[in-house]
């Protein structure tokens, strides 16, 4: 795998998934703490800071009505309810963990949904660096995962999936996706093998 033709994407690292206190923590916390999702990530992210991977943030987050969803259903009906990712609101903060690597991160705004690919110029910049191959952390792995991977599929990109750097619902499903579903159309790989796959020393 080409360092300078690979994106990882960071997808749903917001305090409301993962601060003690987060209005959706417990959608991930038993998931996340088998896969040790953070320390993973932070580390991940300590072996690509001298490397031309690009990084990039697809944050979530919304106004204070929600008029960005119309007749919202399932994980974005429960976000509405709850009142999680307000723009402004420390829910949909950038968890403080990944400050480090601010520099290093590049955010794309624009996700309202479970797409990164939707409503976002994503595909554009991707492209616009030349990327090849995606890489897929963060949450949650049966929804957003997933359906940003399909779409990076579907977009002509090679698709990993981090298998500890994800967290789903409960531990079951996380091994189900991973195990199941992503190798239908990604390769699954933990942190340090893709660094492997990179030749960055883990």
């Amino acid at each position: 795998m080409d360092p300078s033709k690979t994106a990882l994407l960071l997808i749903g690292y917001q305090n409301d998934y993962f601060a003690e206190d987060g209005i959706l923590h417990t959608v991930i916390e038993a998931s996340s703490k088998v896969t040790n999702i953070l320390a993973n990530t932070i580390h991940l992210l300590e072996a690509l800071a001298d490397s031309p991977v690009l990084v990039v943030s697809t944050p979530i987050f919304f106004t204070p009505t929600y008029a960005e969803l119309s007749e919202p259903v399932g994980i974005l009906k429960t976000i509405k309810e709850v009142g999680a990712f307000q723009a402004g609101k420390p829910g949909s903060a950038t968890i403080p963990e990944l400050q480090p690597f601010q520099s290093k991160i590049l955010e794309v705004p624009g996700k309202r949904g479970l797409n990164a690919f939707a409503n976002t110029p994503l595909a554009d910049l991707l492209r616009e660096h030349g990327i090849t191959d995606v890489v897929l952390a963060g949450v949650v792995t049966s929804v957003c995962i997933d359906s940003t991977g399909r779409s990076a599929h579907e977009r002509g990109f090679k698709v990993t999936v981090l298998s500890d750097c994800t967290s789903a619902r409960e531990a079951f499903e996380q091994e189900f996706y991973c195990e199941n579903i992503f190798p239908l159309y990604a390769r699954v790989l933990s942190h340090t093998e893709f660094l492997e796959a990179l030749t960055v020393a883990a």
